[in-house]
């Protein structure tokens, strides 16, 4: 029988001995570091997933850095738009019920008032999140508004709110002092009120008459520029009997003047005498016409005014006016909302028709020209003014509608600089009363021509007028001037602009009320303050169907409920990929330790079974002989 060598059974053994130590070393790192191993190649073969979960987990994190940064801003906005619609609350208060009483200044307490909201609002309205300024759209490194200071009083080359709503009273106002209306007598019982030039932006404008004067006979309004007439005939009316003038106002609203005629003189107030004769009559009603006009003209124009003037310098509204044309009826009479684009001679039609296959393109958007049966951007030739202006509005998206007063018609723009109406029939387009091509004047708008008083049109104030707003518009909507992407496949937008229409209004309103003095002893000047506080007061009442602030707000949360949904999906995400990583790279410490004290006790044991190895002789075994 052979007998091996006693080394070659030790070396075997010593090997075991040193892979049991290698067993030992790997456990004990895994047991420090919890990892499988140091080396993705002693992960498994589940590592590749392992490495696909960790880019998912990077881009989950980014996702939650960036919804934590877009909430901050929310948030940021929501406590400036909260703060602003304070704000609002507070002067339309003010304006509705403090006293009208002027002080040496001119103006009211809650006008002075005013003046430091408007600072509190441009400083809310510059407001930064971090390094981006919340109100100014896309232009995050830009302040978002002019300061108070430069809104109201201009700076040394550009005109401030103050000069733009000077300027544009003396135009509404007229060098007469009565809304740019004539008052004339036609003939010696008859009384005329007209206005001085047809499509003029500015003064009063004639809206209706009506009469129960005995015997009295009314007239328009009609003609190009508009003009009412009442005539008295050959009788003088009664005591009592009324004739009634409607006009609008410059900021859209109307006011009438209301005569009574009275057998007393001196008449009371709102009435005029009966003479002995219908000419000293119709000379009464003359005077005390021009008199309330002229109270009108000083008291709710200079307020319709201000508005107005507001709208021009905070605005959007870009225009561009046609000039006067009439029809082809006979007598020709000028052009109405009526008026068909194409009839017959003598017809209430356009002096020069519109033919199947005629376009008018309104910014790039042909609006094309059909016999029957329009439909989208067509228009039947015998369609009327009125379908066309719509037409049109409806491509420039504008806010304001296009209007027609006295044969002329006005074509409004929520972006001025966009507007550019052309045609395949210059004839035709010419019996609109538009050139070659049609361009809105930019906003703000300034008083054009000079002097004021006799000035016929708006034209663009960019070049020398403040520009209040500094941000940046941008197309499309304020909130998406700034999107964030929360997940592989869904963005939130979170811009704001304050030229939106619920901050504007609310800038406007309350620069306008803090921007208008007048002669603290002045006849009319209570009158002006308390027409100024009742349409500001009505301007920053919440109107249906315009944005108001809350519509903001609720729009911030619309996009904090889809960061919220998100952050719930990914954090189920999140949690899952983690498991799935620490199964495929992590250790249990207590299964480690187990395996640690198996692995000693086998160890011990092969040590000591070294050790009695290393021990044995064969003459232990050979018998003493």
């Amino acid at each position: 029988m052979a007998i091996n060598s006693i080394n070659y059974g030790a070396s075997i053994l010593s090997q075991s001995v040193v892979n049991l130590k290698n067993q030992l070393t790997t456990l004990q790192s895994q047991l420090t570091t919890g990892e499988k191993s140091t080396t993705y190649a002693g992960m498994g073969v589940n590592e590749g997933f392992a490495i696909a979960a960790r880019a998912q987990l990077a881009n989950i994190s980014a996702f939650t850095d960036t919804m934590t940064n877009v909430t901050t801003t929310i948030n940021a906005a929501n406590t400036a738009l909260q703060s602003l619609s304070e704000i609002g609350g507070q002067v339309q208060s003010a304006a509705s019920t403090s006293p009208q009483s002027l002080d040496s200044t001119g103006q009211t307490i809650a006008q002075e008032n005013a003046q430091a909201e408007l600072s509190s609002m441009v400083g809310i309205l510059n407001t930064q999140a971090g390094d981006r300024y919340i109100f100014s759209g896309s232009a995050v490194n830009t302040p978002s508004v002019a300061s108070a200071d430069d809104i109201l009083n201009g700076t040394g080359t550009q005109a401030g709110l103050k000069q733009v709503i000077a300027e544009r009273l003396q135009a509404d106002l007229g060098s007469s002092g009565l809304g740019r209306l004539v008052i004339s007598s036609p003939t010696p019982t008859s009384v005329s009120v007209g206005e001085d030039v047809a499509g003029s932006p500015f003064g009063l404008k004639l809206n209706s008459m009506s009469s129960s004067l005995t015997g009295a006979t009314v007239t328009g309004p009609a003609g190009s520029p508009a003009t009412v007439s009442i005539s008295l005939g050959a009788a003088n009316p009664n005591p009592g009997d009324q004739v009634s003038f409607t006009f609008n106002l410059p900021d859209g609203t109307t006011q009438s003047i209301q005569l009574t005629a009275s057998s007393a003189n001196p008449p009371p107030s709102g009435s005029f005498t009966i003479g002995a004769t219908p000419t000293a009559t119709a000379a009464n009603l003359n005077a005390a016409l021009t008199s309330s006009i002229s109270t009108l003209a000083n008291t709710s124009l200079v307020a319709a005014s201000a508005i107005a003037a507001g709208n021009d310098f905070f605005g959007s509204v870009g225009t561009a006016a046609g000039s006067v044309v009439n029809n082809q009826a006979a007598p020709p009479a000028p052009i109405t909302g009526a008026t068909l684009l194409s009839g017959a001679a003598n017809a209430d039609s356009l002096a020069s028709s519109f033919a199947p296959g005629d376009t008018i393109t309104v910014n790039g958007t042909p609006i094309t020209f059909v016999a029957s049966g329009a439909t989208g951007n067509e228009l039947n030739v015998t369609d009327s003014v009125q379908t066309l202006l719509t037409k049109i509005d409806a491509i420039t998206g504008t806010s304001t509608p296009s209007t027609i007063s006295g044969g002329v018609i006005t074509l409004n723009n929520d972006n001025g600089a966009n507007l550019t109406v052309t045609s395949s029939n210059p004839a035709a387009f010419a019996a609109l009363g538009f050139g070659t091509t049609v361009t809105a004047a930019t906003p703000p708008l300034r008083v054009g021509g000079s002097p004021l008083g006799s000035a016929t049109s708006l034209v663009s104030g960019t070049a020398n007028t403040v520009a209040w707003y500094t941000g940046n518009s941008g197309p499309g909507s304020a909130r998406a001037s700034s999107s964030a992407r929360i997940d592989s496949s869904q963005t939130v937008q979170y811009g704001a602009q304050a030229n939106e229409q619920a901050i504007r209004t609310q800038l406007q309103n309350i620069a306008v009320f803090a921007a208008v003095t007048t002669s603290p002893t002045g006849t009319n000047s209570a009158a002006q303050i308390a027409a100024l506080s009742q349409r500001v007061s009505t301007n920053l009442t919440p109107q249906a169907g315009q944005q108001s602030i809350q519509d903001i707000q609720s729009q911030f949360a619309v996009a904090q409920t889809m960061m919220q949904a998100a952050t719930a999906r990914q954090t189920q995400t999140q949690s899952t990929l983690q498991n799935m990583i620490d199964s495929t790279e992590t250790v249990s410490p207590d299964q480690v330790a187990s395996e640690i004290l198996a692995l000693q006790t086998s160890l011990q044991a092969s040590y000591q079974t070294t050790s009695m190895l290393s021990q044995l002789t064969l003459t232990k075994y050979l018998p003493i002989g």
